[in-house]
């Protein structure tokens, strides 16, 4: 966890928010529109979003308003984590609730790439609309590299009655993208900005639904992944920081942020606030390279005081914005300092939605429920990482409870951690731990193993293969 002294600044700005904030007004004497008991589930995913990117997590510039206030209603995690350091196995992870090594999505998703979520996955999608909940999936997919194609499974075949989706980027930016598809059907190039596109998409589907069914809408931003393109308005409140593509991206999170709070305005509208489950996050740490030409630069995404960033097993690059608000359950403007993962997401709405889990493969989530009353998480083992392309020289990691494991992929240098004391990572503790080291390198083998025996191999792609029709 990040110091006292930030989780007491993080309390004091968030109780200022929930006090001076102003919640949208609802309509006097009108009945709510969703009547069933189970609840609501809402998931936001952004894309290379820097732990510290947001104005709730003490960045020094970007405002975030809609955010924020969403924190100041629920709970911050300061140790929320993604599934992967990378998008694609972070996004397998999350929908599966399994270490995404085991599923084969190693890596990022290339187009026309045979890496993708297998059809024998199954999602939380799939368990919830087994259930009577009506879900969709709008924004980045980037679980297939055949996309919109019968040769992979698509978004409806794990689960999501509706979709509007990306196989990857909104190309060829933000603006004005062409590679929507709507339920199979190609849309062409679309007006506007991705972030209110996909927004404007989401209150749509809200608006068009089955009022006496639960519902799961998972809301996937590009945003602020490269390469970015940001509304004017946006880039103009923050011209001040230079260069150019500094402004773009604060704006770019800045837009990001006003596209979901329109959309929680809606869940206010329709007054499915106290009976929706809210989850923001992000797929991974902020961009590390200039890869995308031009018009990029590396990201400005910050992951201060986080080691690395994106692509690295350090903090910074699996350490994520974490905010959840469910009301009467998460405690407005609440704290908590206890890990958890996009691999928790499966069993957590399966707990919210009275669901049993009955997923025939071995799952690595945990329902964290219990981290809504400041109450500690029953895991089935450490929160474990591997990327095998990592920036980083270790590729493989696990975190058990205050202490995280380091290794290359031949398990030797480790590197051992006291997060508590040591955020950074600077001080390795191997030396001056030997019990502990020997306790957790134990572990991390004999886990690594048996994910790494689970894990698919997938033949070498045909550079000449097309995912688009």
């Amino acid at each position: 966890m990040l110091s006292r002294g930030f989780t007491e600044r993080r309390l004091a700005s968030l109780l200022l928010i929930l006090f001076i904030g102003s919640p949208i007004t609802l309509i006097e004497g009108a009945e709510p529109k969703s009547k069933q008991s189970r609840p609501n589930i809402v998931i936001m995913l952004t894309d290379d979003l820097g732990y510290n990117d947001l104005g709730c997590y003490d960045h020094p510039a970007i405002k975030t308003p809609a955010l924020d206030q969403l924190a100041a209603e629920g709970t911050l995690f300061t140790d929320c984590y993604a599934a992967a350091p990378v998008c694609s196995p972070s996004r397998a992870g999350m929908l599966s609730g399994r270490t995404p090594h085991r599923l084969g999505v190693f890596d990022w998703i290339p187009d026309g790439s045979p890496m993708h979520m297998k059809a024998d996955e199954t999602t939380f999608a799939t368990i919830l609309k087994e259930q009577g909940y009506q879900t969709a999936h709008i924004g980045k997919w980037h679980c297939n590299g055949q996309f919109n194609l019968p040769s992979q499974p698509q978004p409806n075949d794990h689960g999501f009655d509706y979709w509007f989706s990306t196989q990857n980027n909104a190309l060829p930016t933000h603006h004005a993208p062409v590679n929507f598809v709507r339920n199979g059907e190609e849309v062409g190039q679309l007006e506007g900005y991705s972030s209110d596109i996909i927004v404007d998409d989401a209150i749509d589907w809200l608006r068009n639904r089955q009022d006496d069914q639960p519902f799961c809408l998972v809301v996937w931003f590009h945003s602020p992944h490269e390469v970015i393109a940001t509304a004017p308005e946006f880039v103009k409140q923050y011209q001040e920081h230079e260069p150019l593509e500094r402004a773009e991206y604060y704006g770019n999170v800045a837009q990001m942020d006003a596209a979901a709070g329109r959309l929680l305005g809606e869940l206010d509208q329709q007054q499915l606030r106290d009976n929706s489950f809210v989850m923001f996050t992000s797929d991974n740490g902020p961009e590390t390279l200039n890869r995308y030409g031009p018009r990029s630069s590396r990201s400005y995404g910050l992951p201060d005081p986080l080691r690395g960033m994106k692509l690295h097993v350090y903090e910074g690059g699996i350490r994520v914005p974490g905010i959840i608000r469910w009301p009467g359950h998460a405690a407005a403007g609440s704290v908590s300092n206890e890990p958890i993962s996009g691999v928790d997401v499966l069993p957590t709405v399966c707990a919210l939605a009275e669901i049993e889990v009955n997923v025939k493969k071995t799952l690595d989530g945990a329902n964290i429920l219990p981290a809504l009353a400041q109450q500690p998480i029953d895991r089935p083992h450490p929160l474990y990482w591997r990327y095998d392309r990592a920036l980083s020289d270790p590729k493989i990691a696990i975190r058990d409870g205050e202490w995280k494991l380091l290794v290359r992929g031949d398990y030797s240098e480790p590197e051992l951690y006291h997060l508590t004391e040591d955020v950074s990572e600077t001080q390795n503790m191997a030396s001056k731990e030997p019990g502990r080291l020997k306790a957790m390198q134990a572990q991390l083998k004999t886990l690594n193993e048996e994910i790494a025996a689970e894990a698919p191999t997938w033949p070498k792609q045909d550079a000449k293969q097309k995912s688009n029709k």
